[in-house]
């Protein structure tokens, strides 16, 4: 199965890419082809909303979402790699699922595979509520087929996610695909 993670944290060493970096692992032995996009350092633009694209079409926007685009469209399940921030994905992962609007029947006809890796530094049982529920609201209406997830709660600092239960579980997530 070909996977596309979209990392999205601007930390290309952090607790995030930890969790990313053993998923992959994972995924890999069991015969995966991973491929990790990083969309906070690639030129993205915000949606403008213009609805040019017809929600199917090309978008008015030149940006690094022409290269995003065919990779998830060549995938069979992508992964939403992030840490939390104020209690939601971070603004550039957000930007890209925006501009999903401009091939979002591609989307939606392919039924990929998904799953969640996301780092908090919070560990309340309540850190990750509103995340959880935009991302399965993303699931249900690009009708995606929830593979899994794995939230670190209390991976504020890459060391902390080290001595963490989480990378484990990451790790396992990739291989029991």
């Amino acid at each position: 199965m070909k996977i596309a993670v979209l990392m999205g944290s601007p930390n290309k060493n952090g607790s995030t890419s930890i969790l990313v970096n053993e998923f992959k692992r994972g995924a890999e032995e069991a015969g995966h082809s991973v491929e990790v996009i990083d969309v906070c350092h690639a030129d993205i633009h915000p949606c403008a909303g213009c609805v040019a694209c017809g929600y199917e079409g090309p978008c008015v926007q030149k940006d690094d979402v022409d290269t995003i685009r065919p990779k998830l469209l060549a995938s069979e399940m992508v992964v939403f790699a992030t840490p939390l921030y104020y209690y939601g994905m971070t603004a550039q992962l957000k930007a890209v699922i925006d501009r999903f609007c401009a091939y979002n029947s591609s989307l939606t006809g392919k039924h990929l595979k998904s799953a969640l890796l996301a780092v908090a530094w919070n560990a309340e049982n309540w850190t990750f509520d509103a995340l959880e529920a935009h991302y399965f609201t993303l699931v249900k209406y690009l009708c995606f087929e929830d593979k899994g997830k794995v939230l670190g709660y209390g991976c504020g600092l890459p060391d902390m996610t080290k001595r963490s239960r989480y990378p484990q579980d990451a790790y396992k997530l990739g291989k029991s695909l």
